[in-house]
């Protein structure tokens, strides 16, 4: 007779720090989307679909890549590579809060938002996890759409179709951030990936020419999150932190290229990349309602 896992071991399969920003993305597209606060109830609803897709998403990442995860020392304490879950468990375990999420959003929501999750889920967790990040060391650049939905996610569940061109600027925000990201982590951990024969883009192109790419990517970042201040969606509040960010975003990015031989410096940029888009989304949030404080006293 198999073994019941753990409540904590089911919860370390479904990544929650990354869910948790993940989540924080979509309520900045909800509460975006309309110049009103929305109902709280579609919030809760819609917020629990997302994460639920999002967990079930990171399931099955853990599922297909427990074999990479064993050679890693960042992932070999995970639960599938320790034997605490079956694979057989994990698989329910993902298809049970896929389910669950998907007709939470049909039920509560609306079809635009269940079909949008979906897709970005099927992209994560099928088209990215088993097939290009072992295909091409621009994995993490195409598969970053998945990654960049929450934020139209979370736009659409409140507001179905209606300014959608504004929620694509917030998922060009994330999408353009994921590589610099990313890549910085790749760097730090690139003997491990070369190890497990993943193809990424320190492993097949080496260090130089990722911190190049790291640099440009910041420098494109930097541009594009002026968009919502140029297009006349967010104001002055944001602007300052989105330059401020995209400043100290630019300065680690500068000091991976001139300081190769710093060992530290990718690790911390990484660390540093979450934060920033955090403090970003936030900034977003709280532009959006001093703004609307601002009209409605006038």
């Amino acid at each position: 007779m198999k073994n019941i896992p753990a409540i904590s071991d089911l919860l370390g399969l479904c990544k929650l720090k990354v869910v948790s920003l993940i989540l924080l993305t979509a309520v900045v597209g909800m509460l975006l989307a309309v110049p009103y606060v929305p109902n709280l109830f579609l919030i809760v609803m819609a917020s629990a679909g997302i994460s639920l897709a999002a967990m079930s998403a990171a399931v099955f990442n853990h599922i297909v890549d427990e074999k990479i995860d064993v050679q890693m020392s960042r992932t070999d304490l995970r639960p599938l590579p320790q034997g605490k879950v079956t694979r057989q468990q994990a698989l329910i375990w993902g298809l049970f809060l896929g389910v669950i999420g998907i007709a939470l959003l049909l039920i509560f929501v609306n079809m635009l938002t269940a079909v949008l999750t979906f897709l970005s889920l099927i992209g994560y967790a099928v088209f990215y996890t088993m097939y290009l990040k072992r295909a091409t060391p621009q994995n993490i650049v195409i598969g970053g759409a998945a990654g960049a939905a929450p934020p139209v996610l979370g736009w659409t569940s409140i507001a179905g179709s209606q300014g959608i061109e504004y929620a694509l600027l917030l998922f060009l925000i994330v999408f353009i951030w994921t590589p610099p990201h990313f890549w910085a982590l790749a760097i730090h951990r690139s003997e491990e990936y070369k190890k497990a024969e993943v193809p990424m883009l320190p492993v097949t192109h080496g260090l130089e020419f990722t911190r190049i790419q790291i640099l440009l990517y910041t420098v494109l970042l930097f541009l594009v999150t002026l968009l919502p201040y140029l297009t006349g969606m967010s104001g002055v509040i944001y602007l300052i932190c989105a330059t401020t960010l995209g400043a100290l975003f630019l300065g680690y990015s500068i000091k991976i290229f001139m300081e190769p031989e710093n060992p530290q410096i990718a690790f911390k940029t990484f660390k540093y990349s979450i934060n920033y888009l955090m403090v970003l989304f936030i900034g977003l949030l709280l532009d959006h309602y001093l703004l609307m404080t601002f009209r409605v006293s006038i």
